[in-house]
């Protein structure tokens, strides 16, 4: 059921032309630039734009889509989980939020943070 969840989020970033995600999507839906957005991912911003890297780009951009799909899920909306990724600092993380946690390569602590707090643990 997770996955399905998952998997309906990923379709709003997605790209009707191709199978992959969409980064102007993804740059659009947290209200950054692309070049904002590839440095976040850590990927140029002509990579981001380019057709050719469209499964690199889409390596990049599948971490930091599943963290706003589990915090949507935990929010009830995509714009309060996109507030949540840029704005609400993470505990134990000296007041850094998700956007700065993935900007430094940290997605998978982020992720690991969600999980425990949808399963009930709190930091």
């Amino acid at each position: 059921m997770i996955m399905a969840t998952l998997d309906a989020f990923a379709s709003h970033y997605g790209d009707g032309a191709t199978p992959f995600l969409s980064p102007r999507r993804v740059a659009e839906r947290l209200g950054v630039t692309m070049s904002e957005l590839a440095g976040l991912v850590g990927l140029a911003r002509n990579t981001l734009a380019s057709v050719k890297g469209g499964r690199k780009v889409d390596a990049a951009l599948s971490p930091l889509v599943r963290i706003l799909a589990m915090a949507a899920e935990m929010t009830g909306s995509d714009a309060r989980a996109a507030i949540w990724f840029k704005h609400q600092p993470i505990p134990g993380w000296a007041g850094k939020t998700a956007y700065d946690l993935v900007g430094e390569g940290k997605g998978d602590k982020v992720l690991t943070y969600l999980e425990s707090v949808r399963a009930g643990i709190y930091a």
